[in-house]
């Protein structure tokens, strides 16, 4: 079979559909079906109802290469993603000793008790002649099977269990239907919005067939990904290659990183590159910044602390910023943002520091519309500052303000000139 294919994903629970669960396998599945090549074309999300079930996976069937089930492989009453999907593909269910003595293994092992109900072996059956998924990760092994031309892969609801056994069981599967080889490249950009890039790219995007261009809007962010097909991986990589130097020429330093992890990874390594210490002084990102830096491993060694000063009296008491600058120029000024900076790298004794004070909302301050906020970046030598603007909604606001915060420490740490005029659509 060939590329480019095209997959449903079938997810399957009730408490999906009642909102107690959020969605997340589809949506990392997604992901993984995309650098794969592979087009997803339809979400279908069905409840615990073998009749409902049924339907579903008969409309799947005529309209995708592809189908991937998630939920419904486990121990209970409502389980029944097997039972239905071999009943609708003419499949008996087979009972796998090896796989009912993997999970005694697992109970007695990772849960610590010999005592496991009966009514777990009832994940030991699968379809007949089925590539088998051992669940490493849990107790409910997937599966996949071709019939009538369709694929189908089961996979376990709990995301943990879902994506590992997807990258580690279905993803080699998923690859060996096609001749191809697949190869992405992913640029990352802060500060420019998706209608904006799409419109400078669109000639490019165009004309590109092999390897293909395509943007994904992020909170804050876009994400540009080269696709490219080939015999070989390195057949591939290679027909990237140029279109990538041309994407670099054309958008510039906007671009933060190439098969990054994320923006703060990149500040990260070019704060330990250049044995910097950064520190923090937020008021609307509510120690957003902080916590993006610190999620990440080797933190420690470039952050030295943070402070959210939320409060007018907390940016006086706290970080020690004159109280006659925000009696001149209210909390949400250029002049309190660069002192709430400059202030916060005296306290920590950083390299440099980050501040944020603005209006994420719901409410401006009847000087400035919400969306205003002031990011500012000291270092020993000068202060930086710039504004942001724009009624996104208070998380978007916060979340853009962080990136943009992150970026001004990037592009300082790179050379680059630090002021920019960020999200421009």
């Amino acid at each position: 079979m060939k590329n480019p294919l095209s997959a449903e994903i079938l997810s399957v629970g009730t408490e999906l559909l009642l909102g107690n669960t959020t969605n997340t396998d589809a949506k990392d599945i997604s992901v993984y079906l995309s650098e794969l090549g592979i087009n997803v074309f339809y979400h279908t999300v069905v409840g615990d109802n073998p009749e409902r079930l049924k339907s579903a996976v008969s409309i799947a069937r005529n309209r995708a290469d592809i189908i991937i089930t998630t939920g419904g492989l486990g121990p209970t009453c409502d389980d029944l993603t097997k039972q239905v999907l071999a009943s609708a593909f003419g499949l008996e269910l087979i009972f796998h000793e090896e796989l009912a003595e993997e999970m005694r293994r697992y109970f007695r092992e990772t849960i610590g008790t010999n005592s496991m109900t009966e009514n777990n072996l009832q994940q030991a059956y699968l379809p007949e002649g089925c590539t088998i998924f051992h669940n490493e990760w849990g107790t409910a092994p997937g599966c996949a099977f071709e019939s009538d031309g369709v694929h189908v892969i089961m996979l376990p609801g709990p995301p943990r269990e879902c994506n590992a056994m997807f990258k580690t069981c279905a993803e080699p599967y998923l690859r060996a239907l096609s001749d191809d080889v697949i190869f992405s490249r992913n640029l990352h950009i802060v500060g420019r919005g998706e209608s904006s890039v799409e419109q400078q790219l669109r000639p490019m995007m165009s004309e590109l067939t092999n390897p293909t261009l395509a943007p994904y809007a992020k909170e804050g962010e876009l994400m540009l990904r080269v696709t490219a097909k080939a015999k070989t991986a390195a057949e591939a990589e290679a027909l990237t290659l140029p279109v990538v130097e041309r994407l670099k020429a054309e958008l510039g330093d906007v671009i933060y990183g190439i098969d990054a992890e994320s923006l703060e990874q990149v500040v990260l390594e070019r704060l330990k590159e250049g044995s910097m210490k950064l520190c923090t002084a937020e008021s609307c990102t509510g120690g957003m910044i902080a916590k993006r830096i610190t999620d990440l491993k080797g933190a420690s060694e470039v952050f030295l602390g943070g402070a959210v000063t939320y409060s007018e009296e907390s940016k006086i008491k706290v970080l020690g910023v004159d109280p006659s600058t925000i009696a001149a120029h209210g909390v949400v000024s250029i002049e309190t943002a660069m002192e709430m900076a400059e202030c916060a790298r005296e306290l920590f004794g950083a390299d440099i520091a980050l501040s944020t004070t603005g209006l994420a909302g719901p409410e401006g301050d009847g000087s400035h519309p919400v969306g205003t906020v002031f990011v500012a970046l000291a270092t020993e030598s000068e202060t930086y500052i710039t504004q942001l603007s724009g009624g996104f909604g208070r998380s978007r606001v916060r979340n853009f303000a962080s990136s943009c915060a992150l970026d001004m420490a990037r592009r300082y740490l790179e050379g680059l000139p630090v002021i920019v005029e960020y999200f421009k659509k």
